[in-house]
């Protein structure tokens, strides 16, 4: 709704104005007339005609004449519309445009294309919400001085948004796969459009080997979705889930792009990190995965992506292949690292190590510094009972 109001209006503050206007609309019509058969394209024609009509307020004709002319007829009801991933993606490559600062196009594309809460944007980078809020403000209206284009862009210009319409999908994929904060581990709104867009990306780029390894990626590990939690709720750590239960299809089809993106020779940090995920969803075990060849990638991916997360994820393969004891080295190293200190996976991963090395006392400090960092219910709850299971 919000990029067909877009395309419309030429204004996205306008465009977000009127889709609420529509859903205020539609909490009358709806209750006296009763729901239409196309519910989603009813409220774009409202939406779309309430920006047509302050348009014509704001005495613009002039230069809002094109868009006055389009029919008011959408097909934006269900995914399998044509004109749906168009629209979404014509939006995504508006608000990633390189006139603005890449953090803006980031968290602008987050807010209106993928529907992630200002706070949780704020929490991403270490913002108050504020804070946040005013550079959304400020992006958009950059985008309407500017005059920037509501349009995908040519072949020519995709490879400098590229990068960060992948990492816009990216983080809007992670924030799915464990919500930040609430009740549920996984957000399956957020992870589907992540994955809508990621597909989308990949009609439009076949040859391009880091689409083909952010669809991988993303495949390969929500393909544990159904297994990461048990009957109550209750988080499955990787070496405790049911492999069986895992989703074959999604990891064949993760493994072929994995596959076709290194055969480029140009791989970067998605095609790496969904090669790793395929080594994880075709082992065996836990215990049996090719724990030296992961070190290896991971070796690699930091090369090209030099940061602390994946330093710390190098970490936990490292305590497979040489034990936790030198992975402990490493995951103290990183604590050093301000990036990290309010990353509640350090403190964890670092009172599981201890907890291999028969140090309890230290490893419940560790939970004890990972409780008061995390906000999600689930993944609390996990680390209560890891802290109270400690051997005393």
């Amino acid at each position: 709704m919000l990029a067909a109001t877009a395309r419309a209006a030429g204004d996205l503050d306008l465009a977000e104005e009127c889709v609420q206007e529509a859903y205020v609309a539609a909490l009358g019509a709806w209750a006296r007339d009763g729901v239409p058969d196309r519910p989603g394209a009813w409220l774009t024609a409202i939406a779309r005609r309430k920006a047509l009509d302050v348009l014509r307020r704001r005495q613009v004709f002039h230069t809002k004449l094109p868009l006055l002319v389009e029919p008011d007829t959408v097909e934006l009801d269900g995914p399998d519309e044509v004109g749906v991933p168009d629209d979404r993606l014509r939006l995504v490559f508006t608000c990633c445009h390189p006139a603005l600062a890449r953090e803006a196009q980031v968290a602008l594309t987050l807010r209106l294309v993928c529907g992630v809460s200002t706070a949780d944007i704020a929490r991403a980078f270490l913002l108050s919400e504020p804070t946040m809020a005013a550079r959304l403000t400020r992006a958009k209206k950059k985008i309407s001085a500017a005059r920037i284009p509501y349009r995908v862009p040519d072949s020519a210009e995709l490879p400098e948004r590229l990068d960060t319409v992948l990492t816009v999908v990216h983080l809007l994929f992670t924030t799915g796969h464990t919500a930040p904060t609430g009740g549920d581990l996984v957000r399956v709104d957020l992870v589907d459009r992540a994955l809508h867009l990621a597909r989308m990306l990949r009609e439009l780029m076949p040859d391009e080997p880091e689409v083909s390894g952010l669809l991988a990626l993303l495949l390969l590990t929500d393909a544990r979705r159904a297994t990461r939690t048990d009957d109550q709720g209750r988080l499955l750590r990787l070496e405790d889930q049911d492999r069986s239960r895992w989703d074959r299809t999604a990891i064949g089809e993760g493994h072929r792009l994995v596959v076709d993106a290194l055969r480029t020779g140009r791989a970067g940090r998605y095609a790496l990190q969904a090669a790793i995920a395929s080594l994880h969803a075709h082992a065996p075990s836990y215990a049996a995965t090719d724990w030296p060849q992961i070190v290896r990638l991971y070796d690699a991916l930091l090369a090209c992506w030099p940061s602390p997360v994946v330093a710390l994820n190098r970490a936990v393969a490292v305590s497979m292949v040489d034990g936790p004891g030198a992975a402990l080295a490493e995951v103290d190293a990183l604590a050093q690292d301000p990036r990290l200190a309010s990353y509640h996976y350090l403190p964890a991963i670092r009172a599981d190590l201890l907890r291999r090395l028969n140090r309890p006392t230290e490893a419940a400090d560790s939970y004890r510094t990972a409780l008061a960092l995390v906000d999600n219910d689930t993944e609390h709850a996990h680390l209560t009972t890891r802290l109270n299971t400690l051997p005393h």
